[in-house]
């Protein structure tokens, strides 16, 4: 009985050897391993060993990881007080810099992504924050992506999300939008006016040069009103109509 109660702790012991010395490191993740508190490098993927008690492993996701910023409030360059926050894409490109050179690569990086949004969203217009949020978006991914380089992290794409307005911003820039529209639409008529008086004097001008398309015209006048109205109208008719035939009675005679 004794020999068997051996038996039993030296398997276990030998399973929890085998267990420390055996690790199994997936494609996705690097092994950052400690001998004795002095770095050895990172390993995998793939089976590696480790000396019990002697080595320490601490494992490192190189999968992209997004996060979300929160909500900064912000003085735009303008002076106009907005809300904004974005998302942070970024991986890790060296594990043993991201373990042995800063304490919480997440944390840090979303930190100066915090600062970083508050900082360049101050240094532009509102406009400039409405309309050209690509350029904005560049321009974060660069300074973050500067700054979290010696931790061993890259920065591959910052999106701002959202921007929201005061209430009093809203709707001045509504009536803004809405005096536009009506200036746009009074530029547009005043030059369907325009060009239609252009079209109107062509036209009198032809019929300064030539009379006979006046007469063309009345006549279609006619027509059109003999279409349109069954009842009786009494046109007066020009005696520039009648000119032609009185000129030939009076040679004829």
């Amino acid at each position: 009985m004794l020999y068997w109660l051996y038996l039993s702790v030296i398997a276990i012991f030998a399973f929890a050897v085998l267990s420390a010395m055996i690790k199994i490191i997936r494609e996705y993740e690097r092994a950052v391993v400690f001998r004795l508190g002095r770095l050895l490098g990172a390993k995998g993927p793939g089976l590696i060993f480790l000396i019990p008690f002697v080595d320490r492993m601490v494992k490192v996701d190189l999968r992209v990881v997004t996060f979300d910023v929160p909500r900064q409030e912000v003085m735009t360059r303008d002076n106009v007080p907005v809300t904004v926050d974005a998302v942070v894409y970024f991986r890790v490109v060296n594990a043993e810099d991201a373990i042995v050179k800063v304490e919480n690569f997440g944390k840090a990086t979303s930190l100066i992504a915090q600062t970083t949004l508050r900082s360049v969203v101050g240094q532009h217009e509102l406009d400039d924050l409405l309309a050209h949020r690509d350029k904005i978006n560049q321009q974060l991914q660069r300074i973050i992506d500067e700054a979290t380089e010696p931790w061993g992290i890259k920065v591959t794409a910052v999106e701002v999300r959202d921007v929201v307005l005061p209430e009093g911003m809203k709707r001045a820039m509504a009536k803004q939008a809405e005096t536009e529209r009506e200036r746009r639409a009074k530029v547009i008529n005043a030059e369907g006016e325009f060009q239609a008086a252009e079209k109107l004097v062509a036209a009198a001008q032809m019929i300064a040069t030539q009379p006979i398309a006046l007469q063309l015209r009345f006549l279609q006048t006619l027509t059109e009103v003999a279409t349109e109205q069954n009842s009786t109208t009494i046109f007066p008719i020009p005696i520039d109509l009648f000119t032609p035939y009185l000129k030939r009675a009076l040679e004829s005679r």
